[in-house]
Order: C-alpha cells, then sequence, then structure tokens
C-alpha cells in the first residue's frame, strides 16, 4: 500500500483507486472487468462485496449488489476473487464490506483468509469507530491496513478517533449522501476539509463518493494524495469490459497535478 501511493507521489499525481463490486454480474464477468480496470491504470483496488443492505451506497452500487447476489456471490466467493486478482497483480487490494457479513462470518476467519488471499486492507463503510475493534484487532494483527472514513459530519473528537485507528490510507468522503451522488469537486469547503484531514495524519488521504470523470479526478489530484472512483467504473463496466478500461485510462490521466 505504501509503496503505491509513494509511486503517484513520485510522479506528480494522485493514485486512482478503483470500485468494483465482484461477482457483478457474475463470477466471470466481474474478474473481467477487473482486470480491465487494472490493466487500464488502477493504483489501488477497491474489492465490494456484495451485500443485501448496502446503505452507504447509491443505485448504481445497489443494482451492482443486487445483481452480484443473484449470482451466487458470498464473502468466501469474493475472497477467491481478490486471489485471482492477486496472482495476475501486485496492486493493493482493499476489501470494501458492510460490518454485517464481516462479524459473521468471523473476525479471525476472515482476516486469516483475506491476508491469504493477498488483500492489503479492510474498509467497513458502516462500522462506527467505538465498535471497530472487533475487526480491526485481528486485521491489524494479520498485517492488514484498515481505511478508517471521516465524513463532513465527522466531528473533531471523532475524526481524531478515526484517524488513530487508521492504517493504510484514510478515506474521506466527499459529501453528505450516497456514493454516485452529485458532486461539486471545486467546492473549496471539500478542499478546505482534505487539508485539515492532510494535517492531521501522516497517511495518505484519498477522496471518493461522487467522483465520475477524468475533470473530477483533475480537481481534487492537488488536494489529496488519492481520488476514488466507484459508481462510474460499475456503469462502464456494464458496457463491457473495453469500456471500462478506456474510462480508467481517461481518470489515469486525470491523476496529473499541475
Amino acid at each position: 500500500m505504501t509503496d503505491a501511493f509513494a509511486r503517484a507521489r513520485a510522479e506528480n499525481r494522485a493514485a486512482l483507486v478503483g470500485y468494483l463490486t465482484g461477482f457483478d454480474p457474475d463470477r466471470n464477468g466481474s474478474l473481467e472487468r477487473i482486470f480491465a480496470a487494472c490493466e487500464g491504470g488502477l493504483d489501488v483496488l477497491e474489492l465490494g462485496v456484495p451485500f443485501s443492505d448496502p446503505t452507504a451506497d447509491g443505485p448504481t452500487i445497489q443494482a451492482a449488489m443486487t445483481r452480484a447476489l443473484a449470482s451466487g456471490a458470498t464473502l468466501s466467493g469474493a475472497l477467491a476473487l481478490a486471489a485471482e486478482v492477486r496472482r495476475r497483480f501486485e496492486l493493493p487490494i482493499v476489501l470494501f464490506s458492510y460490518a454485517n457479513p464481516l462479524i459473521s462470518y468471523g473476525p479471525e476467519r476472515l482476516s486469516r483468509e483475506t491476508a491469504e488471499a493477498g488483500a492489503d486492507a479492510l474498509l467497513v463503510v458502516d462500522l462506527p469507530p467505538e465498535h471497530a475493534e472487533v475487526l480491526r484487532g485481528p486485521a491489524s494483527a494479520r498485517g492488514l491496513g484498515w481505511v478508517g472514513l471521516v465524513a463532513p459530519t465527522t466531528t473533531p473528537a471523532r475524526r481524531a478517533r478515526v484517524l488513530a485507528a487508521s492504517s493504510g490510507f484514510v478515506y474521506a468522503v466527499s459529501l453528505t449522501g450516497v456514493t454516485g451522488a452529485p458532486l461539486d469537486p471545486s467546492d473549496p469547503a471539500l478542499h478546505a476539509g482534505l487539508a485539515t484531514l492532510r494535517g492531521a495524519s501522516s497517511l495518505p488521504i484519498v477522496v471518493g463518493f461522487g467522483v465520475r470523470k477524468a475533470e473530477d479526478v483533475r480537481a481534487l489530484a492537488g488536494h489529496a494524495d488519492g481520488v476514488v472512483v466507484g459508481s462510474a467504473l460499475v456503469e462502464a463496466g456494464q458496457r463491457g469490459p473495453a469500456a471500462l478500461g478506456e474510462l480508467v485510462k481517461s481518470l489515469r490521466g486525470g491523476t496529473l497535478r499541475a
């Protein structure tokens, strides 16, 4: 993980972090999409574990999770996908999920199998910091990173707690809403919030939610260490791996800093 952000920094650009849902539309189809995105130039992959109640996600990713579950997606299946990606690519893999399926799977088993699959970190979008240790502790013991989330509404005290528990990188949620919601990437308040985070943590600060095109990435690249694109990648994947790969190449072009 550290190396991926260091390489991007050495190239005077932000790291491109891409989200895709495992098993959307099915196992093999999702692998084709993931491979196309990685070949297109992702620096970090967020691999979504399908869940039946994805409250932080907008309609695009909700629909992707519905398709994935209908195709037979499971947590163990998602871990097998991560292992397939790891055999082919060296980029960091972040397992993106909700607390319920991870805790139900068993924190120790989850951490062991995630590490064995070659993934690098966990991002649990709905687990408050005061309850995170149930998963964070076993993950840390296996050498896995723990990606904390900070939203515009996060209080300073809570933010400090999230930052103290984080490793790998910190996910700055760009807006109050769900993934894929409209975003103004040039909003001075957003830039100020990112500056505050960068001043409060030595970890890379990665911004996401609502980032859709190269112009959005370009507007944020100078204010964060990385930029996440999710819903737009899922939509492009619906048009086929080639369209997805082309979008990733375009987004990668937006990561260069002036």
